[in-house]
């Protein structure tokens, strides 16, 4: 028997040869190393499509933020120009309500004023001559 005849027979206690372990070995580690790079090769596809769903999903949540966002924002300014047109409002009716009283008090005063020069006309006539003066007096100062 040659050399390459003793390494691939059996030995004579039933034991392979150190080269037949060796091949055996190499050939384990192949398909051991082959089956890991199709595991590590699936869960990188899995991975990529796990990667590209969520991108989806985050672009999708942030569409839809956008758009709650802008349309709460629609409703404080809508609610705020409602309070600030309820407020205005409010202020205009006091306002008018307090020309009103004004006016009318005016005008009570004035009819007083008349009823007075009409029943004390020297007296109406005495004021009138002193709050002119008055009035000069002023006028010289400025």
């Amino acid at each position: 028997m040659d050399q390459q005849e003793q390494s691939s027979a059996p030995s004579k206690m039933g034991r392979p040869s150190v080269g037949e372990s060796l091949s055996r070995g190499k050939d384990a580690l192949g398909n051991v190393a082959a089956g890991a790079m199709s595991d590590a090769s699936s869960d990188l596809d899995a991975l990529r499509s796990d990667l590209a769903s969520l991108k989806n999903t985050l672009a999708r949540f942030m569409t839809e933020a956008g758009g709650e966002a802008a349309k709460s924002a629609r409703e404080v300014s809508s609610s705020m120009a409602g309070h600030v047109g309820d407020t205005a409002s409010d202020l205009a009716d006091r306002g008018a309500r307090f020309a009103a009283t004004t006016g009318d008090q005016a005008k009570t005063f004035a009819g007083e004023i008349e009823a007075f020069a009409r029943r004390n006309p020297l007296g109406a006539l005495a004021g009138a001559v002193a709050v002119g003066f008055i009035i000069g007096l002023w006028g010289r100062r400025s």
